[in-house]
């Protein structure tokens, strides 16, 4: 009897199984109008549907190889976690790389590598790499400022990022003795962990905007003489994924934190313009610089993707002529970033950073504009060999965003829009934020800048230099198409960076215990 029992409670399930089966299939056969193929297909389609929602997830663990994935490879990636987590991250074998691809890099080594004495500042430290340049120096601000490490934090936002991504990068660079950037949502709580700061000013002026929400210099007074870790200011002109494109946070991702943080309303959506309110050219731009810096006694900088280099043009006439404007120049790559943006703007719109950036360099170098501005450059050179050749190019700091965010735990789902982030950093959802585990991904991201450094810094000995600062354009070749047709990058891109008054790394070392300032 109990079998028969049991044979019937079985039968009953497979009926509720078909029963629910045929609903579905009715279902999309009479009453769904949305999708053709579920239509056409009951059943089956949605098994379509389901395979191509981890289309992404399959080709990234089982189908493309270790070279092939875009924006970041499995190889790239997997540096990083190791590097990260203080793993070894070496390749055996010989590299997998086809060194005679179309612009590999080439480092040309010094038959004698530079000597390391006993009493080199990189014997007691092996990562002690300070920038080469102090920023606000040659306009004479009231504070100026030497970044105590050329790999730094590029700004992503609290609201795009997540509460606790934001301290987990605060307190490594705290740890790792470099700079966060804030991005343009404001200084919130979790960017005063302990890290130096550059308060990015963007056009939506979050954080410093009136309740009209127009530029107010009180506010950024205000800011800036409570928060005194903040090290220089940066305006937003643009950024690599969307350049000349505005943006909305909607208002369902405004939190009452975010709100009092950007100064908006609980709810309300939020637009971000594409052109600052508080200036309308490039004169107007240079006066907006001074003002700030006079009241902050900050340096001030500029952040762009580069494009049309006219108004750039115009920006150097009047440097050259006034002696004023910006303090540093962050160049961000049209290759696109953090920020999520239409395909078509990812995919064309600026110039990606190596023609961005030389561009830009030579066209200041020609107006003998290039020893008074620090040149950060952003956009997927957070590796060391990456950084050498923007060091090459004319870059005093390097600035990460993505590779950042990987080293606390990103596995680049590409989902970051979504307010989905499996990895919890770029979400506001709590539950997902719950697996970051703060003291860790702080002490990763150290490492990462630490061995990030390390090797930095024995690449530089191994071409015969101290300092990255000191490559020059022809230390470094770039595949065109074979050997014999790989151009050095003074030829490839047509200037010579200037040499940067660098000394040795002893008098970097005594000049950051003066603050930076000799």
């Amino acid at each position: 009897m109990e079998a028969f029992l049991d044979f019937l409670g079985t039968i009953s399930w497979w009926l509720w199984i078909l029963i629910s089966l045929a609903i579905i299939a009715i279902r999309d056969v009479f009453f769904q109008k949305v999708h053709t193929i579920s239509h056409n297909y009951p059943l089956v389609g949605h098994l379509r549907y389901w395979l191509e929602s981890i289309g992404p997830e399959m080709r990234q663990y089982f189908v493309a190889n270790n070279r092939e994935e875009l924006p970041f490879n499995r190889i790239e990636r997997g540096w990083i976690y190791a590097s990260s987590k203080k793993e070894n991250n070496y390749e055996g074998f010989g590299t997998d790389r086809d060194i005679y691809a179309h612009q590999h890099i080439f480092i040309k080594n010094a038959m004698m590598p530079f000597k390391i004495e006993k009493n080199h500042p990189n014997t007691i430290d092996k990562t002690f790499l300070p920038c080469a340049k102090v920023i606000g120096e040659f306009n004479k601000r009231k504070k100026p400022f030497r970044p105590a490490s050329v790999i730094n934090v590029s700004a992503m936002s609290f609201g795009s990022l997540s509460s606790k991504a934001v301290e987990s990068l605060n307190k490594g660079v705290k740890i790792a003795g470099a700079y966060h950037n804030t991005g343009e949502g404001g200084l919130s709580p979790y960017h005063s962990k302990g890290g130096d700061i550059i308060f990015q000013i963007g056009t939506g002026y979050f954080g410093v905007r009136d309740r009209h929400g127009n530029f107010s210099i009180e506010k950024l007074f205000q800011l800036v003489k409570n928060n005194p870790f903040v090290k220089a200011i940066e305006i937003k002109l643009s950024q690599g994924a969307k350049p000349g494109k505005g943006g909305v946070l909607p208002g369902t991702k405004i939190t009452e934190e975010i709100a009092k943080i950007r100064g908006v309303e609980v709810g309300k959506d939020v637009l971000s313009p594409p052109n600052h309110s508080a200036f309308s050219n490039i004169s107007e731009m240079i006066d907006f610089i001074e003002t700030i810096a006079e009241k902050t006694g900050l340096p001030v900088g500029i952040k762009a993707a580069i494009g049309k280099l006219n108004q750039w043009e115009e920006l150097a006439d009047i440097m050259k002529a006034t002696g004023k404007g910006p303090d540093f120049i962050t160049i961000d790559g049209g290759e696109g970033g953090t920020g999520a943006a239409p395909p078509s703007f990812v995919d064309h719109v600026s110039l990606p950073w190596v023609y961005g950036f030389s561009d830009l360099y030579k066209m200041f170098k020609g107006k003998g504009l290039s020893e008074r501005i620090v040149f950060i450059g952003s956009g997927k050179l957070g590796f060391p060999a990456k950084a050498v050749m923007a060091f090459a190019m004319g870059a005093d700091c390097i600035n990460v965003a993505r590779e950042a965010m990987m080293s606390i735990g990103c596995i680049q789902a590409q989902v970051c829009h979504t307010n989905r982030c499996p990895s919890g950093v770029a979400t506001q959802s709590k539950w997902l934020q719950n697996g970051i585990n703060i003291p860790l991904k702080s002490e990763r991201l150290a490492q990462y800048f630490r061995t990030f450094k390390k090797e930095l810094i024995e690449i530089t000995h191994a071409a015969g230099y101290e300092h990255p600062c000191q490559f020059t354009m022809s230390d470094i070749n770039v595949n065109v198409d074979n050997y014999n047709m790989s151009v050095e990058l003074n030829k490839t891109y047509c200037y010579e960076k200037t040499t940067v008054p660098f000394t040795t790394m002893q008098d970097l070392k005594d000049c950051m215990y003066l603050g930076g300032k000799c």
